[in-house]
């Protein structure tokens, strides 16, 4: 029997190159017929090794990848801390800009309200610090202080160190001493307690909003006839709607000093007939502008700048004011009234106090 190779085939089989399997096949002849064999052989092959300079060569390449990636991240966080540094700066830049346009603002302000208290007479007191010397105003209404030797009563009330001894300092204690004897006349214009120490005028509600703070509450800007509309804060809302006290003509109490109502300063205050369970705001007659102001026959003279609380002037007139049978404002019989236009009058209500 003669037997001879007819093929050979090669595989791999088992782990990742660790054995190496060959196929034979063989192919014999005896008594005239031929058979075929299959051979199988297993060949092991030893396994890589982890050092071979490719392996090496891809692991020095990841760690530089590591490298890379850690100094990127590094520069993307400089990155950041800078970008928050230059919004930092240019904030702090703006609120700076910020705070010296506020402060001008505020200084013409001031310039603003010391020019309009001037115009109204207000009398500028001196009060010298130890920086510089502010102003403060005070009312020409405020009781006048009694006058020392020392000062000038020609002249605002500053504080000042002595004038030095002379012939003409001495010429001026008899005229100080002039001064002086006329302060008895002053009980005798204050003792007249009527109607016509009451500053009251036409006006114009132009804006009327809820109070921030108080439900009760309106506050109304009211064109008075002055430069700028005072602020007034009125207890009406559970009387008169919201949209009746828009763009509303009435009549205002303007030498009231003004008081804070939650947090509001109000400047003036809204004159309405008054009973317990109902409130109307007195109409000013037809063709009457904001500024007339009201006159009542028989009480003459010019109202006080700023009524003083002490001397309780506004309480003593108040229970006289009323309205009568058709319901026309009076003062004891003389109606509230307007020069050459009419007289101010409530829509329904007659016989009511007014307040």
């Amino acid at each position: 029997m003669v037997c001879r190779p007819v093929t050979m085939r090669m595989g791999l089989r088992g782990s990742f190159l660790e054995q190496l399997w060959v196929f034979e096949t063989y192919q014999s002849q005896a008594g005239g017929h031929s058979f075929m064999f299959l051979v199988t052989r297993s060949l092991p092959l030893v396994k890589m090794s982890g050092h071979t300079p490719s392996v090496m060569r891809l692991e020095q390449r990841a760690a530089e990848a590591d490298h890379i990636i850690d100094y990127l991240k590094q520069q993307v966080q400089l990155l950041k801390e800078k970008a928050k540094v230059q919004a930092t700066v240019r904030e702090e830049k703006k609120l700076k800009v910020e705070n010296t346009k506020l402060k001008r603002d505020i200084e013409q302000l001031k310039q603003t309200l010391l020019e309009k208290e001037k115009s109204r007479g207000v009398r500028e007191v001196a009060m010298p610090t130890a920086g510089d010397s502010s102003i403060q105003c005070a009312s020409k209404s405020t009781p006048p202080q009694p006058l020392s030797p020392a000062r000038s009563s020609t002249s605002l009330v500053v504080t000042a160190s002595p004038p030095p001894k002379n012939s003409e300092g001495k010429k001026n204690k008899p005229e100080k001493k002039e001064k002086g004897e006329k302060k008895p006349a002053a009980p005798q214009e204050e003792a007249k307690v009527d109607v016509s120490r009451l500053d009251m005028r036409v006006g114009r509600i132009v804006t009327a909003e809820k109070h921030p703070d108080a439900d009760s509450l309106y506050v109304e800007q009211v064109d008075v006839g002055e430069a700028a509309p005072r602020t007034v804060v009125s207890g009406l809302v559970k009387h008169i709607p919201i949209d009746q006290m828009q763009n509303r003509m009435a009549v205002l109490l303007c030498n009231l000093k003004p008081a804070k109502m939650r947090g509001v300063v109000s400047q003036a205050m809204v004159m309405c007939a008054s009973s317990p369970d109902k409130v109307e705001i007195l109409d000013p007659p037809s063709g009457a502008v904001p500024g007339d102001r009201v006159i009542f026959q028989g009480f003459p003279g010019e109202p006080d700048k700023e009524l003083n609380p002490k001397k309780k002037v506004w309480e003593a007139v108040q229970p006289d004011l009323k309205t009568d049978g058709q319901c026309v404002a009076n003062y004891k019989g003389a109606p509230f009234e307007i020069a050459g236009k009419g007289v101010c009058k409530a829509q329904t209500m007659s016989n009511s106090g007014i307040k």
